[in-house]
């Protein structure tokens, strides 16, 4: 009798209703655009079409349950000393359950996998990222920022948004360890 053993390698299964954060695919566009349309809808977001999420598709992780993509992120890079957590959002029906801040950790593990020491956002959801180990920062910081996308932005002249900045580099080891869990959402 043979019985099947799991390669060293494989990724242990989620237990049933967990938030697994992971890179995007090919198959998670239409689920990514979905999000982004409802978020642009309600004004949190900019927009995003189909072929631009999947040109920039490697920079992308989505919140998985059980199939379902429950919430995206991404990372822009803005010099190769700084990474921007941009398109942060969470489906309707996912709100106020841990997915945002699971998405940021995930965002942040990966740029600290990428070398990036700095890591930044433009947010309404100050307290979020505050909570998440970010300090609030003057836009004028990031002029790269400002000067490839701020420049579009129809709220340029009356942004709402606040700079948020975490250095990677002076913080060693999982993201968890940096950062408090809660029911924060983006």
């Amino acid at each position: 009798m043979s019985t099947s053993v799991p390669a060293a390698d494989a990724a242990p299964t989620p237990p049933p209703g967990a938030i697994q954060v992971r890179p995007a695919r090919d198959d998670d566009i239409a689920a990514i655009v979905a999000i982004v349309d409802e978020n642009v809808r309600l004004g949190h977001l900019l927009p995003r079409s189909a072929a631009d999420i999947r040109r920039s598709l490697a920079s992308w992780l989505v919140a998985d349950r059980g199939g379902s993509i429950v919430g995206i992120g991404s990372l822009l890079v803005m010099t190769p000393v700084l990474v921007e957590v941009r398109s942060l959002a969470v489906a309707p029906d996912a709100a106020g359950q841990g997915v945002g801040a699971a998405l940021v950790r995930g965002l942040i593990a990966e740029a600290r996998r990428r070398g990036f020491p700095t890591i930044f956002a433009l947010t309404r959801a100050v307290g979020f990222f505050t909570r998440l180990g970010f300090s609030v920062t003057e836009h004028e910081r990031f002029p790269e920022k400002v000067w490839r996308d701020c420049v579009l932005c129809p709220l340029r002249e009356r942004c709402d948004e606040t700079a948020v900045v975490m250095a990677l580099h002076d913080q060693a080891g999982d993201p968890d360890d940096t950062a408090t869990t809660g029911d924060a959402r983006p």
